[in-house]
C-alpha cells in the first residue's frame, strides 16, 4: 500500500512538472530529479542549472523534470525512492546518507576539514571519489558533492573561543550520534531536536546553542534569538549528487558524459551562490549578534579535543578512509 501511494505521488508530481511542454520535442530519457530545498535557494538553484544544461546539451534527448520543496517525501523518503527506482535523482545530505552508508559519516567528524580550499581538495579529489563510491553498494552512482556552507556555533551563554566555553551549554543538534558525542566530548549538553522547532526552543530557553550554516541561521532568524555566534568552521554540510544505478545504465556514454559535466556545473553554481549568501548574511545579522572568530590558536585546541570523537567512529567510518583525509588535511595520525 505504501508503496503504491508513493507510485501516485510521483505520477501526480511528474505530470506536475511536465504541464505545459506538450511542445517540446519528445525525449528519449526522461529522470526525475527529488529534493527537500525550496528553489531558491543556492542549490535548487543548482538544481535548476543542471537540469538546463542537460536538456540543452542533450538537445531534447534527456528531460529533467525538478520536483522541489519535498514534493514526494523528505531526505529519507527520497533515498529509499532512489534505490527503488521511483526517483532517478537525489541531492540528499550526506549526514542522512549516513543512516544508509555509515562511511558517509566521516564528514560529521568535528574539525575534519579546517577551511573552504582543503574541502574543495577532500571532496573533489581522490578521497572524495572513494566515499562516493561506497553508495555504488546500495544501488545509487553518487556523481559529486554540492554544499551549503559550513557550520557554525551559537549561544546565549558566552562567546566561545575555545572548547572550554562550550562545557555546560545546552546544545540543539541534529539527531546524529556523532554530532550529539562531539558536543559530550566538548563538555556540552547536548539535546536532539526537530529542526522546526529550534527557534521556540532557543526563545524559550530549552536550549541555549546550536550549530547550523548561516543560511539556515538567517532564514530560520536564529540571529534574533542568540546572543553570541563563532565562526567555527566545524563541519561542511555536504549534499552528494545520486543516480539511481539502473537509471545510470540506462544512459550511452556521452548522455552519461553530458550528465556528468552539468552535476559538476551544479556543484560550482551551489558553492558559489551559497558564497555570495554567506557574505550577505554575516553584514546582515552582524549588528544583531556579537561575532567571534577562532584563532589558529583556538582551532587547534578544537582539533586534538575532537580526536575522541574521531577515535570513537574509526571503526565506523573505516581507518583507511579516515587516514587518507587525515593525509590531505595535515593531522597526524
Amino acid at each position: 500500500m505504501k508503496n503504491k501511494m508513493i507510485k501516485a505521488s510521483l505520477v501526480a508530481a511528474i505530470a506536475a512538472a511536465s504541464f505545459g511542454m506538450t511542445q517540446a520535442q519528445a525525449a528519449e530519457y526522461t529522470f526525475s530529479f527529488a529534493h527537500v530545498l525550496i528553489e531558491d535557494t543556492p542549490n535548487g538553484q543548482a538544481a535548476l542549472r543542471f537540469k538546463e544544461e542537460v536538456e540543452e546539451k542533450s538537445e531534447g534527448r534527456i528531460q529533467i523534470n525538478v520536483l522541489p520543496a519535498a514534493q514526494v517525501g523528505g531526505d529519507v523518503e527520497i533515498i529509499e525512492q532512489i534505490q527503488m527506482g521511483l526517483v532517478d535523482i537525489g541531492i540528499p545530505p550526506t549526514a542522512t546518507l549516513g543512516n544508509f552508508e555509515p562511511r558517509l559519516q566521516i564528514l560529521d567528524l568535528p574539525f575534519l576539514l579546517p577551511d573552504y580550499d582543503t574541502m574543495v581538495q577532500v571532496l573533489d579529489g581522490d578521497v572524495g571519489r572513494e566515499i562516493l563510491d561506497t553508495l555504488s553498494e546500495h544501488n545509487m552512482h553518487a556523481v559529486n558533492f554540492w554544499g551549503a556552507g559550513f557550520r557554525h556555533m551559537t549561544n546565549n551563554d558566552r562567546p566561545i573561543e575555545g572548547p572550554e566555553d562550550l562545557e555546560g551549554i545546552r546544545m540543539r543538534t541534529m539527531q546524529a550520534p556523532i554530532v550529539i558525542s562531539t558536543y559530550q566530548n566538548f563538555g556540552a549538553n547536548p539535546t536532539a531536536m526537530a529542526f522546526t522547532e529550534v527557534y521556540n526552543g532557543l526563545q524559550q530557553g530549552v536550549v541555549s546553542g546550536q550549530e547550523n550554516p548561516f543560511a539556515n541561521i538567517y532564514t530560520m532568524r536564529f540571529h534574533e534569538v542568540q546572543d553570541y555566534l563563532t565562526l567555527t568552521n566545524h563541519a561542511y554540510h555536504a549534499y552528494a549528487t545520486v543516480v539511481n544505478q539502473d537509471s545510470w545504465d540506462s544512459l550511452p556514454e556521452d548522455l552519461q558524459e553530458i550528465m556528468t559535466e552539468a552535476f559538476n556545473s551544479g556543484r560550482t553554481t551551489s558553492r558559489e551562490l551559497t558564497l555570495q549568501d554567506e557574505e550577505t548574511i554575516i553584514e546582515a545579522i552582524r549588528d544583531e549578534i556579537a561575532i567571534t572568530e577562532l584563532t589558529p590558536e583556538a582551532r587547534e585546541a578544537f582539533v586534538e579535543a575532537s580526536m575522541p570523537v574521531h577515535r570513537e567512529y574509526e571503526d565506523v567510518v573505516t581507518t583507511d578512509l579516515l587516514h587518507k583525509v587525515y593525509d590531505v588535511v595535515g593531522i597526524s595520525y
